[in-house]
């Protein structure tokens, strides 16, 4: 499996990185054929592909990294945002990290950002192929100095050196997206009981996982970036019980404080959408507490308020109309309100959003904008009609 990458780590192959570096899908087939007259034909192959991945690695490395790095299609799939990867290696050295066994490492995102924040790295995977991936990322960004890499099984690795821990178990096998966490790799059980041994420990879980799953000593923590969930923390060794949605980029962190469900009320003026991980975090009572404002249904994430209030966890939403559910009434209102772009959101709907506007907005002609929401209030199916607002 190794061939894959020892190839392109030769004078040629890095030449060849250069060349092909940038070259749209269109263009490999004649790319390929020039270079194939004077390189193997598989190290071309392997250049193109490696090409691929970095271009679809820029999304979560930045251009810059992407360039430099190496990444395999699981890789590029599994490997931590570099935004998201910076923030927890920044909560690490706030709290006096110095040292971290970076178990499961895949090809080292995570441990990239841990030796950027000038923390020694013990990075660990199984996979001899992804191993060596993640050693040539840490030569070729200039940190493997502070990072070691090891092939080894994680279960096996004497972690008690270190000032930390973090584990991020494959949650992918040979079918896609692994559901039960005892078919982590390694289990999740194994992972919580190696967190819990460390002074200080992070456990990347996803994003979905039910919260009486969280063990009683761990402090959850939801993360999205640009308004995407991208991933959930169990932390050992910080506030054992605490429940935080941190939005990037700032970060802004919202700490749980325990509230009861907000109040059902008619909808207000505004509608605030809350941030996912602000929702997947429970915390949807404290936006409505610091907002004044209450739930459109009890089982629909919508805050709705009278008001116009900042706020960095939600996004508000100016209402216009709210009438039930029903295309054709929306579609006579759309047309008089002249109304050619349409954004439709959805919680606690089964229709699908681009169904929606195809019927809704058959020919787009208006020049006015709009956002519809299909949802519930108090229980019945509702549309509200409104536009984003600024406070």
């Amino acid at each position: 499996m190794n061939d894959l990458l020892s190839p392109l780590l030769t004078p040629e192959g890095r030449a060849l990185l250069d060349e092909v570096r940038g070259t749209a899908p269109a263009d490999e087939l004649a790319v390929a054929t020039r270079l194939r007259r004077g390189h193997p034909a598989e190290l071309v192959s392997a250049a193109l592909a490696q090409a691929r991945l970095r271009q679809r690695a820029a999304a979560k490395f930045g251009d810059a990294d992407a360039e430099r790095m190496f990444f395999t299609p699981n890789g590029v799939e599994q490997s931590t945002r570099a935004s998201v990867a910076a923030h927890r290696a920044r909560r690490l050295t706030a709290l006096g990290v110095t040292s971290v066994a970076d178990l499961c490492c895949g090809i080292g995102g995570d441990a990239i950002a841990l030796a950027r924040a000038g923390i020694r790295v013990l990075a660990v995977d199984r996979d001899p192929l992804t191993a060596a991936t993640a050693r040539a990322n840490a030569d070729a960004l200039g940190l493997a100095d502070l990072i070691e890499v090891r092939e080894a099984d994680v279960t096996e690795v004497d972690t008690a050196g270190y000032d930390a821990v973090f584990v991020d178990p494959a949650r992918r096998g040979g079918r896609g997206r692994i559901f039960d966490p005892e078919a982590y790799s390694p289990p999740l059980s194994w992972a919580v009981a190696a967190a819990s041994a460390a002074r200080v420990a992070a456990l990347k879980i996803a994003p979905g996982v039910p919260h009486e799953a969280v063990p009683a000593d761990a402090e959850a923590e939801w993360i999205s970036d640009a308004g995407d969930v991208k991933e959930a923390v169990l932390w050992f060794g910080t506030e054992p019980g605490a429940v935080r949605a941190t939005l990037l980029p700032g970060p802004r962190t919202l700490l749980g404080r325990g509230l009861p469900d907000p109040r059902v009320r008619p909808v207000g003026r505004y509608l605030y959408e809350p941030d996912g991980a602000v929702i997947r975090a429970h915390l949807v009572a404290e936006v409505a507490e610091e907002l004044a404002g209450g739930l459109v249904d009890p089982t629909i994430a919508y805050i709705t308020a009278d008001g116009l209030r900042d706020t960095d966890y939600a996004t508000p939403y100016e209402i216009t109309d709210e009438l039930p559910f029903n295309v054709k009434k929306l579609k006579a209102l759309l047309r008089e309100r002249g109304v050619g772009n349409l954004t439709v959101k959805k919680r606690g709907s089964a229709v699908e959003p681009e169904e929606l506007r195809r019927k809704a907005l058959p020919k787009p002609q208006g020049r006015n904008a709009a956002t519809v929401f299909l949802t519930r209030v108090a229980g019945a199916p509702t549309m509200l009609l409104g536009r984003p607002a600024r406070s």
